[in-house]
């Protein structure tokens, strides 16, 4: 695979895009511990230093396996690092054919593409989620069919969906929210009832779990984002997971311009030709060199952010109990990708005030989805306020709050400390 890094911890500074950390072989699950890669000292000689939602993490060989790119004279999609990052994720995820595309909204085209969607069919998705869920379907004509969410994880309340389905229906989009799965086995028996396909938008959720098995690797798609914001980054970028072999070949086609050249490539046709429709879906090979490097890391990225998780989650929930906050929930059949962390306040009033009460603090805070259902978009479906409440209430009340792999347990306290002392409740 490759050699562990070694070296010290850089820390970031107003200079810096990215802070760069070097990988832990152990990460200690004992709180009172800390991370020994992660640079403390620099956090406690800057308490003023602004902490953002989240900073693209750097391991510090990115450049060297960038210039090998550089150096080969093969920058276009499909080279080494590109077949590196598709036999990573087969292997690890157990998934039947990955292939990185050029974002997770591309993965979401090539979906659709492949379900030979028409206009006029139905998509069942939750409300609360980000455009492009929606986007990858209608785009094709596809009337969008908004479902409200669950109140504990903020993923589709799978209760819900049954209800919705018409003979007009082709297909359930899940999204996993920050990183937590959906009641993967009731969608699927209810896709399985109605001969429906599944799609699973784990754009926050690689190498988080349900009941053993990869997020992604589910229904019949996944897709992946490795956008800037996600836990593993190449700036911009996605994937495509295929877990029934079928659609593999064909996803190649659709993936390469609609032609064979895949099949050129490795020697099965003598010449490569238009064949389907498609797009260009490829992303350069130095963008997948800087993914690999990414990737490989996975199991000291998913310790860290699970060690930061139940940090929050350990400091937090007797102040969350006093002041009727909300924090995620993680059901015991699931194990979170842990993307980002949530809490849901009381009102929309002190939303407001608690996120500008932190920026004063040099402490970044933010809302999440706006419900789609209620958008200039949705309300031309005929959609309107009032019909997800609790996709509403999350849009109103939902704050989050800094974490990402280089953030330390001496920042994330600060974070902490900063929100133990707003009192400014009345509501």
């Amino acid at each position: 695979m490759h050699t562990e890094l070694n070296g010290d911890a850089t820390p970031w500074n107003e200079n810096s895009q990215s802070q760069t950390v070097s990988p832990s072989s152990r990460i200690p699950a004992d709180l009172n511990q800390l991370d020994p890669h992660l640079d403390h000292e620099a956090s406690r000689d800057n308490q003023t230093e602004r902490l953002e939602i989240c900073q693209p993490y750097v391991f510090g060989d990115e450049l060297e396996w960038i210039s090998k790119v550089l150096w080969s004279g093969q920058l276009c999609g499909d080279g080494p690092f590109t077949r590196k990052c598709h036999t990573l994720l087969e292997e690890k995820l157990q998934c039947k054919k990955a292939l990185l595309t050029t974002s997770c909204t591309s993965a979401l085209e090539m979906s659709a593409m492949l379900l030979d969607l028409q206009p006029g069919d139905e998509v069942i998705m939750p409300s609360f989620t980000f455009v492009s869920t929606a986007n990858a379907f209608t785009n094709l004509g596809v009337r969008p069919i908004f479902c409200d969410v669950r109140g504990d994880t903020l993923n589709i309340d799978e209760t819900a969906i049954e209800s919705l389905i018409t003979p007009r229906t082709r297909a359930i989009a899940v999204v996993h929210y920050a990183g937590v799965a959906c009641e993967m086995a009731t969608i699927n028996a209810i896709a399985k009832r109605h001969n429906l396909a599944v799609i699973e938008d784990a754009a926050h959720a690689i190498f988080g779990y349900y009941r053993g098995q990869a997020l992604g690797t589910i229904g019949r798609f996944g897709t992946a984002s490795f956008h800037q914001t996600k836990n593993y980054s190449c700036g911009e970028g996605g994937a495509l997971l295929i877990n029934e072999p079928e659609f593999a070949e064909r996803a190649e086609i659709i993936r390469e311009k609609g032609t064979n050249r895949a099949m050129f490539l490795r020697g099965q046709v003598d010449r490569y030709t238009w064949c389907d429709k498609g797009s260009s879906y490829l992303p350069s090979d130095i963008l997948a060199a800087h993914l690999w490097v990414q990737l490989r890391e996975h199991e000291f990225v998913q310790r860290h952010r699970r060690l930061l998780h139940e940090f929050y989650m350990a400091e937090l929930s007797t102040w969350a109990q006093e002041h009727d906050v909300q924090l995620p929930v993680i059901p015991a059949d699931c194990e979170s990708a842990y993307h980002l962390f949530w809490m849901m306040v009381p009102s929309l009033d002190v939303q407001t005030r608690l996120t500008n009460y932190l920026k004063g603090c040099g402490i970044s805070a933010a809302f999440h989805y706006q419900p789609l259902h209620s958008s200039a978009m949705g309300q031309d479906y005929g959609y309107r306020l009032g019909d997800c409440p609790v996709t509403e209430k999350a849009a109103d009340r939902l704050l989050r709050i800094p974490f990402y792999t280089g953030l330390s347990l001496d920042q994330a306290a600060r974070v902490v400390g900063a929100l133990k002392r707003f009192d400014d409740w009345d509501h």
